[in-house]
């Protein structure tokens, strides 16, 4: 389980915060106090899992403009998602007694319900690193019409290569936002590399989604909006019943919804939108970095005004800019040979191409991959609460 030392703030903060009380309803943290050594380990666990999250989302939260919403960040955001995930499962485990019980197992049944929304998304947000992956090697060719020249020798032939390559690349991804069915209609194909028998069957795996093929009509933007609408803060008296583990549902739920929030921001993705209608609550610590964050990437997105933009990912902002930069330069030159500006002007563009191309060659497989990994653990943590939950109603 990953570390939460470094306290910033101290104890009693997060107990109160946890058990969702302020301070002028003192009495009813009496009311709700089991004594003893195991009551103080317990109220420690919560706030320890609280404290875990409002960490790692202060520091996604601290990010500089240049960093935020690029590859290296979106990989942090998983990173964070799977370290408060790990936390969430092992509290659910270390309370089975309690998680069994109402009105815990309703709340942490709809949890694992949202689960199944969020594999869907896991799957377009794959489908669209692929789409990414399509543009980058577009974007390598017409790197290389130039790249292998001569800074004297550039000839209008290879003028002739880099616009064709910029005219294709302007076409697939206008084809790729207007028609998004073309990519994600193979959403069956799932995470993971299907198992295969000797007789080349596939047979049923872990590795295979729960999710199922969707229509045309799928919209990510919608399926967030189903997960934020059922997100409801627990009520004073499933807090108390429940010793302040409704809290931790709740919160747990709302990282859930919110990491692929910020994901479906970044990523090309089915029917992708930001307005989707959910508030960060205040009354716990980890609400002031969720909210900074929102208001940030909204902020990113009206700066660069582009809502109906493909994907905020700082390094598509920069693939859209060189070729901008390309595209004018390329339509620019009528005659040869070039002049000396020129063929300056056409390096530094290429460099510009080379540094974005690289960006993504060295980014993209490893967020493809780290995402796989975020699948199945959200899938694994699905399947191993189902069981604990049936285990205990078995018992009971």
């Amino acid at each position: 389980m990953p570390s939460t030392g470094g306290y910033a703030m101290p104890f009693g903060t997060f107990r109160r915060s946890i058990m969702g009380v302020r301070s002028d309803h003192i009495g009813q943290i009496h009311s709700m106090d089991v004594t003893g050594d195991s009551s103080s380990e317990f109220h420690c666990e919560l706030g320890s899992f609280e404290h875990q999250v409002f960490r790692q989302f202060r520091a996604l939260s601290a990010a500089s403009g240049d960093e935020l919403l690029s590859l290296d960040w979106v990989s942090k955001l998983l990173d964070a998602f799977a370290a408060c995930q790990e936390d969430f499962k092992l509290i659910l485990s270390k309370n089975e007694e309690i998680v069994s019980k109402p009105p815990l197992d309703r709340l942490v049944t709809e949890y694992f319900d949202r689960s199944i929304r969020a594999l869907d998304i896991c799957n377009a947000l794959r489908d669209g690193i692929e789409t990414i992956h399509v543009w980058h090697r577009q974007l390598e060719i017409v790197s290389g019409a130039f790249g292998s020249t001569s800074r004297n020798v550039m000839v209008e032939g290879r003028f002739r290569r880099a616009r064709k390559a910029l005219t294709d690349l302007a076409i697939i991804m206008l084809d790729d936002s207007k028609e998004s069915t073309s990519i994600f209609s193979q959403r069956n194909r799932s995470f993971g590399r299907p198992n295969k028998g000797k007789d080349g069957q596939h047979k049923a795996g872990h590795s295979r989604s729960l999710s199922w093929s969707v229509p045309s009509s799928w919209s990510a933007s919608k399926q967030l909006q189903l997960m934020a609408s059922g997100l409801i803060p627990p009520k004073s008296h499933e807090i108390s019943s429940t010793n302040g583990l409704a809290n931790v549902v709740y919160t747990m739920g709302f990282v859930l919804m919110f990491v692929l929030w910020a994901l479906v921001a970044a990523i090309p993705c089915q029917d992708r939108n930001l307005q989707v209608n959910f508030s960060v609550p205040r009354q716990f610590s980890w609400g002031t970095p969720l909210n900074l964050l929102h208001i940030r990437i909204m902020d990113e997105s009206k700066k660069r005004d582009r809502k109906n933009s493909v994907g905020l990912l700082k390094e598509i902002y920069l693939m859209e800019k060189s070729i901008h930069l390309v595209t004018d330069l390329v339509d620019s030159v009528n005659q040869f040979p070039l002049t000396e500006e020129q063929k300056t002007d056409v390096q530094t563009c290429v460099q510009e191409l080379s540094q974005v191309c690289n960006l993504f060659k060295n980014g993209l497989d490893p967020l493809e991959r780290q995402l796989r990994e975020v699948f199945r653990k959200i899938m694994s943590c699905r399947t191993e609460g189902l069981e604990l939950l049936g285990r205990s109603q078995s018992q009971s």
